[in-house]
């Protein structure tokens, strides 16, 4: 079943590429609508598609489906706008976009596969240290709202909802020890991180919500731009599939959307993955709302709910129903939340701090999890190396993103490792 969910995704998705219905690079979808419009022939769509896309699969999509052993939805459907775009949009070049897809998957799922079995046969076996990447990311990850909150609203903001979080988390903390909630007899236990996490984006909803619109200043989006919604609409059957397919297989914990619920999965805590989920959801909401409703392409996972429904599902058919409902009804309400996000321009403008604010942390929190790892592998040389590793990509103008230095570094660690052990200069770390 995992394999046929794989080979499945990476098929529709090519296809929805290669027709100009969906892409997943949110940088593409103006660029696909320029050439719908006649603006940008089809070579030139193709050669950007890969220049923006191919860095991300190899710096950012691989290392982290490595270092959790699930597969990171952007290794796939990164590749899959490349396969769609590159292959002609004719009759024969759309049915070449669903088996060089659907093929790419399946490599993708066996290459991870070989990958994790490889590992049984080097001389050190660096998989178990390669999981303490992610460790630093779940405890960070809820002080994104103080941070979105920071750079949208104003620093004093941003600390008050810091601090709130912090003695949110603690008073979590101080009720799991004491035992104090109960029902009927069993102790409750809050998540804490999830408790501030919640606390944080309630307080960045607040304030974005008391932003109103200039009179007379806004656009109605869903009027401007109708027959681009209306295009986006027809084709909601596409999204349908491709949303169950990808709810399914987040439900098997094969593909995860994030690297925060990534690793939260990785570590089989479902429920916790739900809630990061949930709450970046929340920022990719305007943003893919906006250029969807503006370009008439769409995003293949839709707002990311359906990432939602795969790890809150209590089987993999009730994730492959729900995640089509409910990117059924996002293409539904399109026209309502362009309405909705026009009513309340806080709100709107929220979506890109948040993912800013997103980006950021993970930057710090991989680092660290990443010199972690490193040094796990090889004592002291691996700070060393993580250390000059990120230090000399700043210099040479950032050839890998920051977000993928942590992890790519400690792969090269654990690859270096073993080569100095097979030489015997290195002794096994006990």
């Amino acid at each position: 079943m995992e394999m046929t969910l794989i080979v499945l995704i990476g098929a529709v998705a090519a296809v929805l590429a290669n027709m100009n219905i969906a892409v997943f690079n949110d940088g593409l979808r103006p660029i696909v609508s320029e050439h719908t419009e006649g603006r940008l022939n089809r070579r030139d769509l193709a050669f950007t598609a890969f220049a923006m896309s191919f860095g991300l699969v190899i710096g950012f999509g691989i290392p982290f489906t490595l270092s959790a052993s699930i597969i990171l939805v952007h290794s796939i459907l990164l590749g899959t706008d490349i396969i769609g775009l590159l292959t002609p949009k004719n009759k024969w070049g759309t049915p070449a976009a669903a088996v060089i897809g659907g093929a790419y998957g399946a490599g993708l799922l066996v290459g991870l596969e070989g990958f994790v079995k490889l590992f049984d046969h080097l001389p050190l076996n660096f998989m178990d240290a390669m999981g303490q990447v992610g460790a630093p990311v779940v405890v960070t990850f809820m002080a994104f709202p103080a941070l979105a909150v920071a750079m949208q609203f104003s620093v004093k903001k941003g600390v008050i909802t810091f601090i709130v979080s912090a003695l949110v988390r603690q008073l979590a903390v101080w009720l799991n020890t004491s035992k104090l909630l109960t029902v009927s007899g069993t102790a409750v236990t809050l998540n804490q991180e999830g408790m501030a996490l919640i606390t944080g984006m309630v307080f960045l909803l607040v304030f974005a919500m008391k932003e109103k619109r200039d009179e007379g200043a806004s656009i109605d989006l869903a009027a401007v731009f109708s027959d681009k919604v209306a295009k986006i609409k027809k084709n909601v059957a596409f999204f349908m599939v491709i949303g169950g397919l990808i709810a399914a297989a987040t439900n098997l914990a094969v593909m995860a959307g994030d690297p925060i619920s990534l690793n939260l999965l990785a570590e089989g805590k479902n429920a916790d993955a739900g809630i990061a989920a949930a709450a970046r959801a929340l920022g990719f909401i305007p943003l893919v709302a906006s250029t969807a409703i503006a370009t008439g392409v769409y995003s293949p996972v839709g707002f990311t709910l359906i990432f939602v429904v795969g790890l809150f599902s209590p089987n993999v058919w009730v994730a492959l129903i729900g995640g089509a409902i409910v990117i059924f009804g996002e293409v539904m309400l399109l026209s309502s939340i362009a309405r909705f996000l026009d009513k309340y321009p806080g709100v709107r403008n929220s979506g890109e701090n948040i993912r800013s604010a997103m980006t950021k942390i993970l930057e710090v929190a991989l680092l660290i999890g990443g010199a972690n790892a490193a040094n796990a592998i090889a004592p002291g040389f691996g700070f060393f190396f993580i250390a000059g590793f990120y230090l000399l990509n700043e210099v040479a103008g950032r050839p890998i993103v920051r977000m993928a230095v942590g992890p790519v570094g400690a792969i090269a660690v654990g690859i270096i490792a073993n080569i100095l052990v097979a030489l015997g200069l290195m002794a096994i770390p006990q």
